[in-house]
């Protein structure tokens, strides 16, 4: 975690994937995928509603067996299968908007994900989500690597 020239804090995770970027990219835009690996903590399922366009917005409900943790957002930069950039509002915390980048940086026949968070006024906020973000990381390099999902076969149009 560091804190940035506003005041602000930003975390950084960076997971090497065992896939080429495309299909990181793909799993991370695809609904269905969501449901297997966003589960930070004591996180049990997730769904997501993802309308991945520039203005698109999306909604992804994590449930744990205690309490629902819903996150909602609007794209500001798609660019397949290279970067995605949205912003972020937990419904537990609505005033607190904060900026997400994907980054899906080829290495050969793997890949980099690179997930920057930034825009957190309070440092304890930051470090919750750091401890996800990775969690999170973790799982999809996991799913990923097992999954015998085929490629959906998106093109990547604008």
């Amino acid at each position: 975690m560091e804190k940035t020239a506003d005041g602000n804090h930003r975390i950084v995770v960076r997971r090497k994937m065992p896939v080429p970027r495309e299909l990181v990219y793909e799993s991370w835009t695809d609904p269905e995928s969501i449901r297997e690996w966003m589960c930070p903590g004591d996180v049990i399922s997730a769904e997501a509603t993802l309308d991945v366009r520039v203005g698109g917005a999306f909604r992804i409900v994590m449930r744990s067996k205690e309490r629902m943790h819903e996150h909602v957002g609007t794209y500001e930069v798609v660019d397949p299968p290279a970067k995605l950039r949205f912003t972020w509002a937990g419904l537990e915390t609505p005033e607190e908007i904060t900026r997400v980048t994907v980054e899906f940086v080829a290495r050969g026949q793997e890949s980099e994900l690179i997930i920057t968070h930034e825009g957190f006024s309070k440092g304890k906020e930051a470090e919750r989500y750091e401890m996800g973000w990775g969690t999170i990381a973790d799982k999809f390099a996991g799913y990923l690597a097992h999954s015998s999902k085929p490629s959906r076969g998106v093109s990547f149009r604008h």
